[in-house]
């Protein structure tokens, strides 16, 4: 039986990445919705291109604009995901409505099931939120499950609640990002990926893995 085993098709566990992006009216100023939509698009093609030898990477988009929270993107894994449509600025900040919907789908055990490894979660926000986030907050960064998730956070411009988002970074690696202009939004991004990337391959991948920044010379992008 043992050396059966050796045989066995091992299945690989899910590694959850849920994006919280701020779609909000302010976003629709100097580039930043732009860059976003670039910075998700090339994310998800590089996690489509990952090998799932050993972790399946699955991204879920949740935005948080117009006058809602939406899902824009069920947990899906990236090899099945063959198209990206654009977002669109417009409206005011529902971050509460995405934490909530964000800790519904990691503490949904059919959702996300008990062998994936820790999940990762990004939110990217250039506003104070306009809803009623502190509970919704608490009860992410307090949950079962969504307690043990690695939290990204990049503040877009001079007028992001930084407090907040400084709070939600998690990982002592990787403090909040904070971003200047769309160029360095589409840097933040390349970091989560390549920091997800490195994370799935490794023999570890419930470990976070640091994000790097890229060089802001390093700019292979076009609008």
């Amino acid at each position: 039986m043992s050396e059966l085993k050796k045989f066995q098709v091992q299945t690989a566990r899910p590694l959850p990445i849920i994006v919280l992006a701020d779609t909000s009216g302010s976003m629709s100023a100097d580039g930043k919705i732009e860059a976003l939509n670039k910075g998700l698009k090339d994310m998800i093609s590089s996690f489509a291109a990952e090998s799932r030898l050993r972790a399946e990477l699955q991204v879920s988009l949740i935005t948080f604009g117009g006058s809602q929270a939406e899902l824009n993107l069920p947990l899906t894994p990236a090899h099945q995901l063959k198209s990206f449509t654009p977002l669109v600025a417009d409206g005011i900040t529902p971050l509460g409505g995405a934490l909530t919907l964000a800790c519904d789908m990691i503490e949904d055990k059919d959702c996300i099931p008990s062998r994936a490894y820790k999940p990762v979660i990004v939110l990217a926000s250039d506003g104070y939120p306009n809803d009623d986030w502190q509970g919704p907050y608490a009860r992410l960064i307090n949950g079962e499950r969504s307690s043990k998730a690695t939290r990204f956070a990049m503040a877009i411009g001079a007028d992001a609640d930084e407090a907040m988002l400084g709070d939600f970074a998690n990982d002592p690696e990787a403090p909040l990002f904070r971003a200047e202009n769309a160029g360095d939004i589409y840097r933040f991004f390349r970091a989560v990926t390549m920091s997800v990337s490195a994370r799935s391959q490794s023999a570890t991948p419930n470990q976070s893995t640091p994000l790097q920044i890229p060089s802001s010379d390093d700019q292979d992008w076009e609008f």
